[in-house]
């Protein structure tokens, strides 16, 4: 039986592994810092951090215990540990880490604010906090392109589309992020591509729950789902065969300094 792990990598894993990569750059991570992973998920960030900065102490905190078992299994080791937490209440002493980092995460926190006032309280004086999030309007195109023929065939579904979510349109993440007292607070956009193999690479890990695409997906009569399958099919490959194709994504990004 497939664990939630696993069925989140196969819908948003591909994207959040090449993603961290650009994030963990985005936000100068140097080896021999101290990590924390707010929102760590399967461990895409701390395995990106990992890789550029062996000597790092990472640690992954995340608020799914599934999630957390599996991070550990895959990534876990002397330096890098995970462990069931909440970003709102992190239980860390002040000034721990050197860069604190959330990755597609800060949005669905019940309170972003209080997330990120915790992450500056961790991190120390001279260190960086990041996040991004997706851009859910436009720019993450596997994503958009669900929701757009969701949203055709059934026009109520609009209200459950994700690009109504908090903090994904431009300026958003950077507005919240100036809120505290940051220093030298800089936005940037990360895009990234991602390959499927096929139409139903693309398509079967939405019935997999995951997400609020995948929970809309796997909410729908089978009727309903059929439709929604051949729409998605014809937008994505038109009359052409099926095989191999590419999907762009974009994140907004932002990091601020924690002051002396």
């Amino acid at each position: 039986m497939f664990s939630a792990g696993d069925a989140y990598e196969r819908f948003m894993g591909r994207w959040s592994r090449t993603l961290a990569r650009a994030f963990v750059q985005f936000a100068n991570v140097r080896n021999g810092d101290s990590v924390l992973d707010v929102g760590s998920g399967t461990g895409a960030v701390a395995a990106a951090v990992a890789a550029v900065s062996p000597s790092s102490r990472i640690v992954g905190i995340d608020p799914a215990a599934g999630f957390v078992e599996f991070a550990q299994a895959h990534h876990g080791g002397d330096l890098v540990r995970f462990e069931v937490a909440d970003a709102q209440q992190l239980p860390f002493a002040d000034r721990s880490f050197t860069r604190t980092l959330s990755l597609l995460n800060l949005n669905f926190i019940p309170d972003p604010r209080k997330a990120l006032q915790e992450m500056s309280r961790v991190t120390q004086a001279g260190g960086t906090v990041a996040a991004a999030v997706w851009d859910y309007g436009d720019g993450m195109e596997m994503l958009r392109a669900f929701w757009d023929e969701a949203v055709a065939l059934k026009p109520e579904a609009d209200a459950r589309d994700e690009r109504h979510m908090r903090l994904s349109a431009d300026g958003e993440l950077a507005a919240l992020f100036r809120e505290q007292p940051f220093q030298d607070v800089v936005g940037q956009a990360l895009t990234v591509d991602t390959s499927f193999s096929s139409f139903e690479d693309y398509w079967s890990p939405f019935l997999e729950k995951q997400g609020p695409a995948g929970a809309y997906a796997a909410s729908l009569p089978p009727g309903d789902a059929e439709q929604l399958r051949l729409r998605l099919q014809r937008r994505l490959h038109g009359d052409g065969p099926d095989g191999l194709f590419l999907l762009r994504a974009r994140a907004w990004a932002v990091r601020g300094t924690v002051p002396g």
